[in-house]
């Protein structure tokens, strides 16, 4: 029902920390009690893809050394005997890391400043990650009690708690500066609702660490992205009606405008369409339309669809499927989608449906 941000690590070129290794080396120390049975194993992130360097040697007291070649920022991960994996943000700083098995709680990073950075980030997350499970038991409790008010009421809960996450994430980025963690916190916000945020980070690694492959491979994606950011003027597209006349989007200018990517065929979306119907009747006399985009294969399932659900608002469709040149345009990958398009045609929302599709018109017209 929830999902679940994962933590995005990324080898970053980037600055950090004081001299306090020698140039181009960073030793890993440890100290592990009560240790069970297992190695300790130490994993390199290049680009998200995890690779593993070396088994480090563990005394009889618990200990190891470790010396390490970092000449530019980059993310490991130490995993300890299969059970507690240790995040690190290492450059031109040496690291310690002391755990005591028989205390979950007890983990210490010391030394790398941006380590620490990682070690609050993960505390952040698992606090998230404890209300996320509970709040799904009380989500498939209602559901197999088919009890609607309380399911209704954990989904507007739910989104609370991703909206709130999501500004706990934020602050934490501010609070950290210049430390290239930052860029691993990057992976717990969501770019179609954080992109103002994210670009503003971004841009200003770049200034300061130009020619950065990782940072500009970065800045590259949110440049596409940028013209379907909230904020933006909607891309214009016209396609044909189920009696083949040709509308655009732009036809529409003056109104609220719901852009609904959906098919005959995507459940979710014919799901979905008793709520849309339902909204629409409560506001199409307000100033609220609905352009519903079909990605449908042949216009007999389209048609029918429509006819079905009791869809009156306008339609268009070039039967491509996902090859549907509004579908590239926007870059839907997976339906149901949506935009929320002001009067003026500026991108005000997305991906609205179930209850923050209600909430979000009461906002404009209530």
């Amino acid at each position: 029902m929830i999902g679940v941000w994962t933590l995005a690590v990324m080898a970053f070129f980037s600055c950090g920390g004081n001299d306090a290794a020698s140039e181009g080396k960073v030793q890993i120390t440890g100290k592990i009690e009560n240790a069970p049975e297992g190695l300790v194993v130490l994993t390199q992130y290049t680009d998200s893809r995890p690779k593993v360097l070396d088994t480090l040697e563990v005394d009889s007291k618990g200990e190891f050394t470790y010396d390490l070649e970092v000449t530019t920022p980059t993310f490991y991960e130490l995993n300890l005997y299969g059970q507690r994996a240790v995040k690190l943000a290492l450059f031109k700083e040496n690291v310690e890391v002391i755990y005591n098995f028989s205390d979950p709680a007890s983990l210490q990073i010391e030394g790398s400043a941006d380590s620490k950075e990682m070690l609050k980030l993960e505390k952040l997350m698992e606090e998230y990650q404890l209300t996320v499970n509970k709040l799904n038991e009380q989500y498939y409790e209602a559901m197999s009690k088919n009890d609607v008010e309380t399911i209704k009421r954990i989904q507007l809960d739910a989104m609370t708690l991703e909206s709130q996450q999501a500004e706990k994430v934020k602050e934490m980025i501010t609070s950290m500066g210049d430390s290239f963690a930052s860029l691993a916190a990057i992976g717990l916000l969501n770019p179609k609702n954080d992109f103002p945020f994210i670009d503003e980070l971004i841009t200003k690694l770049n200034t300061n660490y130009p020619g950065t492959s990782s940072i500009m491979q970065m800045k590259q994606q949110l440049d596409e992205m940028r013209a379907l950011s909230v904020g933006q003027v909607a891309p214009d597209f016209e396609l044909p009606d189920p009696n083949g006349k040709m509308v655009k989007l732009s036809d529409l200018r003056g109104k609220y405008v719901l852009i609904d990517f959906w098919a005959a065929w995507c459940k979710p979306c014919r799901q979905e369409n008793p709520n849309v119907v339902r909204l629409y009747n409560q506001y199409k006399d307000k100033g609220f339309e609905v352009f519903g985009v079909s990605l449908d294969r042949t216009k007999e399932d389209w048609v029918k669809a429509i006819a079905d659900d009791q869809l009156t608002w306008t339609h268009v469709s070039d039967l491509k499927y996902f090859n549907s040149a509004a579908a590239e345009l926007y870059k839907i990958e997976a339906i149901p989608a949506t935009y929320m398009i002001d009067p003026d045609g500026k991108i005000i929302a997305r991906d609205l449906r179930g209850p923050s599709l209600e909430n979000k018109l009461a906002e404009l017209f209530d």
